[in-house]
């Protein structure tokens, strides 16, 4: 159950040629996948592309319709090696996934891919994932590109331009006979606009006549001695006609070229940014217009030497601008520039942020010291608007804004710098959802901790990677997704006490069975994992996998991870049911740890991610609910009065609905717990309460919508008991008091 539906938006894909189609970036990338006449879609969920794989799967009607083959890969690496069915056949493929993690996974197939070539169109669309918004570490897929001479397209963002890079991708790589990958920044997958649309294409070539009709041909493979002709084919054929191509197209483009005698040249997708940057500074209008001269690379790889000689001939300086480190496009200009003899003078990181994600203030000010070191702006402008005080502080305040100063006037005005983010906001670290089942598997954790000591946790990529933050602060290490008993693999000698590695089910069936489980088994390990299975890929948007419980009608569930790990070998493996059964959960840590069996130990901890069952029950009972049908929902809260201020339940569970209030007895100054409106009624505060023997203040109060007659009956007969206790309770007290 994906995060989000496009059952709606994919009817927009029917859209015929002359129409005008309004939508989201991905949506756009699906429809020129369907204008291309594409054979087969692949890929693996991943931010920013995670809905497009949404979108394909709710598309799959249509799809089939054209006869194109959709597939939810296992791993990046299963799609990218679906891209082989293009090798021999003239058959257009399109995989997806995120970089440069999924890049990573799939490095081995896209390599081969690369060296050996391709005959139909093979387009690998990749998101970019970079700057603080970035769930991965930081790097650019651009290297790979480099690496396996794939040519990379980085269209500016806007959906006019994203569809026509899809079809000059496929049409790059048959001309070429390479694949190509298309880069989608996070803006650009969201960005929304209209383009018009023109007519889905069936592939001339089916997957069934590649079937019927079987081709082979040895220099394809990446086998010796043709895997060393591939080198020189790739240098020798390959760029020069991908070069032709770029410029009998004209992928690239040029804006005010002969303008002024400084220009900057920017990857396509930092279009947008460069634009408002020059906006703010008076040199270009909304509709694009600019007074700078703008070379743009939609093709980031390979550079056109031609194109930017032509550019910079003429020009005192040139600006790059190019996100992400290390700077391999401004290392390619300078090569180009200084091999031709020019000697324009060339700047990039020197003026623009060496890493980070480059924003409009970031770009704002990186151009407007480019353009006053050469002239164009003066020395002594003004601080652009987006960054300046709207009161000088060299002036005299108005009354009102004295009036509105702590103390002082003007010096308190003055006193009151611009703060950055890092110093005026508190950081916010990433959580667990309310409610999440996951947070009691490391409840119990701690709780273990308690008894038999601190153990080195092999961390996994996946929502239950927040565990190495406060408030449970577990974890040594993370190496990739499935990779957590991989990551524990060298700790693994006779001692005191076992390694414990964690992985979700969505990197289980990813990578973990084989590289995790099976190599445990084949090397005798005596460690734990605890394989978090809560239904979904759950990280990436709620996506069904092996495991997931729901049925769905294309794909096959419901298989359990128990036996899976059983069929390669573990012995010794527990499946708890219930990840909030908090006892449950620590005596079977317990029993995983301390237990005298040899060989690796699996514990499955199962519960449905909760945010999507709220996605599933609550549209439910707010239709029953309009019905006139009687509902109950449970949620839990603190009694003030019994509540000691020690906290070890937010200390434990460190659930958003577990916050603080003031202390109702004017005696007592320490504040109480309290659960907030947002609680889901999960039950685990009490849970915790209860296993770690603290005070017995939690209480579980029902909601009932459309109650029944006897549901009020008992609700008068409650309040008239408690009612009752109260009132004799406060006579015996007032009766103490004289």
């Amino acid at each position: 159950m994906a995060e989000r539906s496009f059952v709606e938006e994919v009817k927009k894909l029917r859209l015929g040629a002359g129409e005008v189609f309004h939508g989201e970036g991905i949506l756009a990338v699906t429809k020129a996948l369907l204008e291309s006449g594409v054979n087969y879609v692949a890929g693996y969920q991943g931010s920013p592309i995670s809905h497009l794989m949404d979108v394909l799967a709710d598309a799959q009607d249509i799809l089939s319709e054209h006869g194109i083959r959709f597939e939810n890969s296992a791993s990046e690496a299963t799609a990218a090696a679906t891209l082989a069915a293009s090798v021999n056949y003239p058959l257009r493929g399109a995989v997806t996934f995120k970089a440069t993690v999924g890049t990573n996974v799939a490095s081995d197939a896209l390599a081969n891919l690369a060296s050996g070539g391709v005959t139909g169109g093979a387009l690998v669309i990749v998101g970019e994932d970079y700057g603080e918004g970035s769930s991965i570490m930081q790097e650019r897929s651009h290297a790979f590109a480099m690496k396996s001479q794939m040519w990379l397209l980085d269209p500016r963002p806007n959906l006019p331009c994203i569809v026509q890079a899809v079809k000059d991708g496929f049409d790059l790589s048959e001309a070429s006979r390479t694949p190509v990958m298309l880069q989608l920044r996070i803006r650009s997958c969201h960005v929304h606009g209209q383009f018009v649309a023109g007519d889905n294409r069936r592939a001339a070539f089916s997957i069934r006549e590649a079937m019927e009709q079987p081709q082979r041909d040895v220099s394809r493979i990446v086998l010796p001695p043709a895997s060393f002709l591939h080198e020189q084919e790739k240098v020798k054929e390959r760029w020069p006609a991908a070069l032709r191509f770029i410029q009998e197209r004209g992928l690239n483009e040029f804006f005010a070229e002969k303008v002024g005698d400084v220009g900057i040249a920017l990857q396509g997708g930092s279009y947008n940014t460069v634009i408002r940057a020059l906006q703010q500074l008076g040199l270009a209008d909304a509709y694009g217009n600019t007074e700078v001269p703008l070379y743009v690379m939609n093709v980031a790889y390979p550079l056109v030497d031609a194109e930017l000689l032509r550019f910079s001939d003429g020009k005192r300086a040139l600006l790059v601008v190019e996100e992400g480190q290390p700077n391999f496009v401004e290392q390619n200009i300078a090569a180009i520039l200084r091999q031709a003899g020019n000697n324009t003078a060339l700047h990039g990181k020197d003026l623009l942020p060496v890493a980070g994600e480059y924003t409009t203030a970031a770009v704002l000010q990186g151009i407007t010291g480019f353009l006053r070191q050469h002239g164009l702006l003066a020395a002594a402008a003004p601080t652009p608007p987006a960054v300046r005080r709207t009161i000088p502080i060299t002036e005299e305040p108005s009354p009102s804004a004295a009036a509105r100063a702590p103390s002082g006037g003007r010096a308190a005005l003055m006193a009151e710098p611009v703060q950055p983010l890092a110093v005026s906001v508190s950081a916010r670290p990433p959580g667990f959802c309310t409610g999440c089942p996951e947070r009691p598997i490391f409840t119990a954790m701690k709780l273990v901790e308690r008894e038999l000591g601190e153990h080195h946790v092999s961390a996994d990529i996946g929502c239950h990677l927040f565990s190495i933050l406060p408030p449970f602060n577990l974890g040594n290490t993370t190496m990739g997704y499935g990779l957590g008993t991989a990551g524990a693999a060298a700790l693994n000698v006779p001692a005191g006490k076992r390694a414990i590695s964690v992985m979700g089910d969505g990197g289980f069936w990813h990578n973990g069975l084989t590289s995790g489980i099976a190599n445990a088994v084949f090397n005798k390990s005596d460690n734990l994992t605890i394989v978090v299975d809560n239904s979904y890929t759950s990280a990436t948007g709620g996506q069904d996998i092996l495991s997931s419980t729901a049925q769905n009608a294309t794909r096959s569930t419901n298989h359990a991870i128990e036996k899976a790990v059983r069929g390669v070998g573990v012995n010794w493996v527990k499946t708890v049911r219930r990840t909030y059964d908090l006892k449950t959960m620590v005596a079977t840590l317990r029993e995983a740890l301390t237990t005298g069996e040899k060989g690796p130990k699996v514990l499955v901890a199962q519960s449905e991610c909760m945010l999507n069952l709220q996605r599933r029950q609550k549209p439910l009972q707010r239709a029953a609910v309009a019905r006139g049908e009687r509902v109950v929902r449970e949620r839990f809260g603190v009694d003030s009065d019994t509540c000691t201020g020690d906290h070890s339940c937010i200390r434990l569970s460190g659930c958003p609905s577990l916050s603080i209030k003031p202390n109702p007895d004017p005696l007592r100054t320490d504040p109480v717990a309290t659960v907030l409106d947002s609680c889901v009624g999960c039950g685990l505060c009490g849970e915790v309460a209860h296993a770690a023997v603290l005070c017995p203040s939690f209480y579980r109060a029902q909601i009932v919508s459309n109650p029944t007659r006897w549901d009020r009956l008992r609700a008068r007969l409650r309040h008239g008991v408690i009612g009752w206790l109260q009132r004799r309770d406060a006579q015996r007290r007032a009766r103490l008091a004289f």
